[in-house]
Formats: C-alpha cells, structure tokens, sequence
C-alpha cells in the first residue's frame, strides 16, 4: 500500500531525473576545452572574484551614490560565468538522485552540507552587519547595501557546492568525452 503522497513524489523524481538526463545529453558535447579540473578551477576561482565584486560594489555603494550601477556588469558576468561553470562541471550539485551513482550522491551531499553551513554563516554575517550599520548610517543607501550584501551571501552559498565539486572532481576520462 503506498501512502498518497508517495505516488506523487516518486513520479515527480522520476520526471526530474529525466529531465535531468535530456538536459545532460543537450549540454555534454558543449564547451570541451573548458571541462578539465583545471579550466573548471580557473571558473570557480573567476565566480568567486566576481562575488567579492559585486560585494565590493555594495560596501562602496553607501558612499558613493552613483555606483550601484556597476552591479549590472558585475551580474551579467556573474551570470556568463556560473553558467559555463555549471555547463562544464555537469550540474552535479544539482542532480537528482536517479542520475547520478553512489560516489557521486556522496560527494553531491557534502558539497550541499558546507554550501548550507557556507550560507547560514554568511547571511548572519550580513544581518549583524547591516544591524551595526544602521547605528551609523540612516539613510536609503543602507537598505540598498544590507540588501545586497544578503543576496551576495546567499548566491554564494547557492554557488558553493557546485564550485566544490567542480575544484574537486578530476577529469573526466577521455572516452566520456
């Protein structure tokens, strides 16, 4: 006897998984030079500079009113590198459990661990932060930034289990490729 929101869970991991598998199928073939440990590390390492700054633009955008539209730069090539960074790391961090094996579940849930740890710290971080701020600053600019500096921290805790796996996870072997 299955309980009733069984069915429903089971179908919709089994629709993830596919769908999974279609996307993987679509993206392997795309950009084979970036797909070695070190090119993969070279993206991670470009990720997190482009975080710090965007962190950078938001601590300086309480005193300087006009640079907050650096940010769009700064996101767009945020966006550019996290996807072929995603795209040549095979989004392992975001598989279900149906499309990948037991080694790679391991290492796909400890990587997910430390991206929690990563965003619980990181976002407290910012709330005592913005807290200690709004003592000194009252002004707009101090929302704006407190904002920023949350959504950084939660992005890159988003982004730190795949950065993991991407910097851990050897080359593939050339027969997959």
């Amino acid at each position: 006897m299955t309980t009733p929101g069984t069915d429903i869970l089971s179908r919709y991991q089994a629709f993830r998984t596919r769908r999974f598998l279609e996307n993987d199928a679509k993206t392997r073939r795309r950009l084979p030079n970036w797909r070695s440990q070190r090119r993969r590390r070279i993206l991670a390492v470009a990720t997190l500079c482009i975080l710090f700054a965007l962190l950078v633009i938001s601590i300086s955008s309480l005193f300087l009113e006009w640079l907050p539209i650096l940010w769009l730069p700064a996101t767009l090539a945020f966006l550019v590198t996290w996807t072929m960074l995603q795209t040549v790391a095979g989004r392992q961090s975001d598989a279900p459990v149906g499309a990948l094996d037991e080694w790679e579940i391991q290492q796909r849930n400890e990587a997910r661990s430390i991206g929690l740890s990563i965003t619980q710290g990181l976002v407290m971080v910012a709330v005592i932060a913005l807290i200690f701020a709004s003592t000194f600053y009252e002004n707009d600019r101090l929302a704006y930034a407190g904002g920023a500096w949350t959504l950084i921290a939660l992005i890159l805790g988003m982004c730190s289990p795949a950065i993991i796996l991407a910097w851990i996870t050897p080359d593939p072997d050339p027969e997959d490729l």
